[in-house]
């Protein structure tokens, strides 16, 4: 009776994952796709010389809004924003991704609940385009970088806020880190059912993309240490903040050019990601 029980409740689990979880982590990895692209074309045009500005996922929608049927795509968008926050909350409750319950396996699962956050406020951020754009305003769009200062400014003022900033910018770090990982490692395939040709597209993809995301993270969490070490939010970057840094250093044009390159790669890899994520992963 128990096992018949146990047995009821798994088929329960995977329908459920059949049914709204597995559709709702494929639209969420398409619409960050579609985020890391407009991050990577426009970071690759300011490398080429073609003007404009670097920027993050929030002025990627914010560039979204600003196109033809702008509501209607950053609607699309949102909604895959929020999928995907529900993808990574339900792992991180119900280990749905199997990781366990050991130090590697809670550590994960923590991960997955940060990404569920970050994505539930870029999904509140596209709701409030979206009201914004009802009334002909884009004050919804901001500066990355600009907040990421204010943000620093504010928790350097607590008591231990340098403690604070250092423990976040060495968290942005190991993210960077563990991107990097793997991408060199190819770990990112084991969660993947593709074979043949597409296979070893794929997983060039993933390793481009998985090293360039975590040298950004990175460099993220370096400016954001300098700003706790120096006393000194102005330090503080953004994704966008950091890529333009990036364009001031020696060889600049180059390394932002790599970089940007790295970012579409990713955004090519969460499409096939979202195309052959094993749903048993789900």
């Amino acid at each position: 009776m128990e096992a018949g029980t146990r047995e009821l409740g798994g088929q329960a689990r995977r329908a459920v994952r059949r049914e709204w979880l597995e559709p709702a982590a494929r639209a969420g990895l398409v619409a960050k796709a579609v985020l890391y692209a407009i991050i990577g074309v426009l970071a690759l045009a300011v490398a080429a010389g073609a003007g404009g500005e670097t920027t993050d996922q929030s002025g990627a929608l914010a560039t979204i809004a600003e196109a033809p049927a702008g509501a209607v795509l950053v609607g699309l968008v949102a909604a895959g924003l929020l999928g995907y926050a529900l993808w990574r909350l339900v792992q991180a409750v119900f280990d749905t991704g199997r990781e366990g319950d050991d130090a590697k396996g809670i550590v994960r699962r923590v991960g997955y609940a940060a990404s569920a956050a970050i994505h539930l406020a870029l999904f509140a951020f596209a709701i409030r385009l979206l009201a914004d754009s009802g009334g002909g305003s884009s004050s919804g769009a901001g500066s990355g970088s600009g907040q990421e200062q204010q943000a620093t400014a504010g928790v350097l003022g607590w008591p231990g806020g340098r403690a604070i900033v250092i423990i976040a910018a060495l968290v942005i770090i190991g993210v960077g880190a563990y991107n990097a990982y793997r991408g060199i490692t190819k770990s990112f395939m084991d969660e993947l059912v593709v074979g043949g040709g597409a296979r070893t597209a794929v997983e060039r993809l993933g390793m481009v993309g998985h090293v360039a995301r975590g040298a950004v993270f990175a460099l993220v969490g370096v400016f954001l240490m300098k700003a706790a070490v120096e006393y000194n939010p102005s330090e503080a970057e953004g994704l966008d903040g950091a890529l333009a840094r990036l364009a001031n250093q020696p060889y600049g044009q180059v390394l932002l050019g790599l970089a940007a390159a790295g970012l579409v790669a990713y955004a090519a890899y969460c499409l096939a990601d979202a195309r052959y994520h094993d749903p048993a992963q789900v």
